[in-house]
Parts: C-alpha cells; structure tokens; sequence
C-alpha cells in the first residue's frame, strides 16, 4: 500500500469517525427525559449514514479500484436503500 493510499484511508477514517460522533450528538437518546422524533434531525442523520456508508463501500471495500458498473451498482442500491427509508420514515 503506498502512502497516498494509506494516507487517503486514515482520512476518510477521521471523517467516518466524526460523522458517527455528530450522529451521536444529534440524537436524542443521550438527553434524560423521552425521546421525542424530530423530522429534521432524522433527515439529517440519514444523510450522514448516506455519506458514510457510501464512504465505507468506497474506501474499506475497495469498491474504488472497481469496474465503473459496481461503483454505479453500490451507488444505485444505496440511493434506493436511503431513498426508501426517508419515504418510509416520512409517511
């Protein structure tokens, strides 16, 4: 593994890492009292689950080095995958 490579891993480690600490941090379950949904904050932690799930396919897969066709096949199914649950959660 070159450096570059090495080094582009441990970046999107950082940020996957920071998306779950923000995720955690808009969640309302670390508060006492009952949790109560909130369309905006769930809104947004699926979009973070988005980016970080397309990030793991990405990176820690090896989806990157693959043939056009799967990157457009992970990107697909996950764009359906979180489309479905947004439309899931909001009706």
């Amino acid at each position: 593994m070159t450096t570059t490579k090495a080094r582009a891993i441990t970046y999107v480690w950082i940020i996957v890492s920071a998306i779950t600490i923000v995720s955690w941090f808009l969640g309302p379950a670390r508060f006492a009292g009952t949790a109560v949904a909130s369309v905006p904050i769930t809104v947004a932690v699926l979009a973070m689950a988005f980016i970080k799930a397309r990030l793991i396919i990405r990176y820690f897969m090896e989806v990157r080095t693959a043939p056009a066709w799967l990157k457009l096949a992970t990107d697909a199914w996950l764009v359906v995958l979180w489309g479905a649950l947004l439309v899931i959660y909001l009706w």
